[in-house]
């Protein structure tokens, strides 16, 4: 009878762990199934995110634009040491025009005086080429003077009043000293004395290259027909001979 009633609480809770197996594994499974499948709450991403802070890089134009149309006119303008070297250039070529004409109104105001304080031997008009008188060389250039303003520029002329080119200028006023010279300035610049240098020059002298002639008026000016927009009149040296010459003494 004992035997019987061991065997019955045996089963009894055998039936009954069995029972307790039964329910608590869906339980384990479900909790494992929830836990293990839901450790991630947001799908992979495999792609690299942009930096949203980098500054936006495109070269791409639309084609329809409208600016692409529009001409801009930029102003040209010249840079401050390109004006200063303008000015300076300017202010340079008024100061030696200024001291052209300042030269020439020295030499105008030096024949005045000395047509004045000049006293020929005898008495002569300037409208003859044979009237012989004693030369000098402040006659020389108070006489050539008087033709300044006055005479036209004539190539080929001989004459004070129709005109006359620079060897018939100088040829008309010596001849009135009665000093002969040839017809050209080539020729005119092989006659007299040679005067080594402009610094030895005196008034009177013969300036002369193969192109041009003139007479020296003292202060670096020489009195000449030099061409037809200036006629006869004083010029500086270096502006009436470009090139080489020769200074003559025929007196």
């Amino acid at each position: 009878m004992k035997t019987i009633r061991k065997h019955i609480v045996i089963l009894a809770a055998v039936a009954v762990a069995g029972s307790l197996l039964s329910f608590t594994a869906p339980m384990a499974n479900a909790a494992d199934k929830d836990g293990v499948t839901s450790s991630r709450s947001f799908p992979k991403i495999n792609k690299t995110k942009k930096d949203l802070l980098a500054e936006s890089k495109s070269v791409d134009v639309e084609s329809d634009s409208s600016w692409l149309s529009t001409t801009m006119s930029v102003p040209k303008t010249k840079s401050s040491a390109e004006q200063q070297a303008e000015a300076q250039a300017a202010q340079e070529q008024a100061a030696r025009e200024q001291a052209a004409a300042a030269a020439a109104a020295q030499a105008s105001a030096a024949s005045r005086s000395q047509t004045r304080s000049a006293t020929p031997s005898t008495s002569a008009t300037t409208n003859t080429t044979t009237t012989t008188v004693n030369a000098s060389s402040s006659a020389v250039v108070s006489y050539a003077g008087q033709f300044v303003g006055v005479s036209p520029y004539v190539y080929g002329g001989t004459s004070p009043t129709s005109g006359w080119d620079c060897s018939g200028f100088t040829q008309y006023v010596f001849a009135h000293f009665g000093i002969s010279l040839p017809r050209t300035s080539g020729a005119q610049a092989t006659v007299g004395t040679a005067v080594g240098s402009l610094a030895d020059a005196q008034p009177g002298d013969l300036i002369a290259n193969s192109t041009h002639v003139g007479i020296y008026a003292g202060n670096g000016m020489v009195v000449n027909a030099l061409k037809p927009s200036v006629g006869t009149a004083y010029t500086p040296v270096q502006y009436a001979f470009s090139g080489g010459y020769s200074i003559r003494r025929v007196m």
